[in-house]
């Protein structure tokens, strides 16, 4: 794990071609901070991608070729944002390394770094996830941020397994997949929403349950 997880980028690859014509490039950027900014005024689910064509000067037809779907353009609103936290968490992961910082104290800081992030961000992620585009991917699909969070806390789990850290027959795959479920946009919308649970409070309890796998080991 010294050299952490490639980065992958959030993008609307399946829309954008390698090589754009610079009027092409302009309108779909002109879309995605149209967009941006109809959904601060107005939250993401009270905009439909007709608004949007309006507000931005576009055709319809201009509009979906770019972007399938409200779901894709949320995703591709996301490169950014997913970009700069995974640099941001990059950078840490580093540092931490360096400072010869335990693996299972990395993982700790990650999970409450990115419980803070899917609720920064939990609108877009909830209309990318009601769209379909976090389902039936490819194990080596970074381009979704499900599969670059679950890469980073594998690495991170294994690593502590390597270090002595945790047991050494533990199942890493599944164990991040259950550590991530439980940051599926849904389930957080209903903590912050329905049960109003405090950030500090979603991260405390995550954390918790990383730190319980300590316990077998003893």
């Amino acid at each position: 794990m010294d050299d952490l997880i490639p980065l992958g980028t959030v993008t609307d690859s399946e829309n954008k071609p390698k090589a754009e014509r610079r009027d092409a490039a302009a309108n779909r950027q002109l879309i995605l901070e149209t967009a941006d900014k109809l959904f601060a005024l107005r939250g993401v689910a009270d905009v439909n991608m007709a608004d949007i064509a309006e507000a931005a000067g576009v055709g319809k037809g201009t509009l979906y070729r770019r972007f399938a779907n409200k779901s894709a353009l949320c995703l591709a609103l996301m490169d950014t944002q997913m970009k700069e936290f995974q640099e941001s968490i990059l950078g840490r992961m580093r540092q931490m390394a360096a400072q010869g910082t335990p693996k299972l104290e990395q993982l700790d800081q990650f999970l409450d770094a990115l419980v803070y992030f899917v609720d920064r961000h939990l609108p877009l992620l909830c209309e990318v996830q009601r769209g379909g585009l976090l389902d039936g991917m490819s194990e080596g699909d970074l381009q979704r941020p499900h599969f670059w969070q679950h890469m980073t806390i594998s690495g991170l789990l294994q690593a502590a397994m390597d270090n002595g850290e945790l047991p050494d027959d533990l199942d890493v795959p599944y164990l991040a997949d259950a550590l991530l479920a439980t940051l599926n946009t849904s389930i957080v919308r209903f903590q912050r929403e329905a049960r109003h649970f405090s950030l500090a409070r979603i991260s405390a309890g995550l954390r918790r349950l990383a730190a319980t796998l300590q316990w077998e080991k003893n």
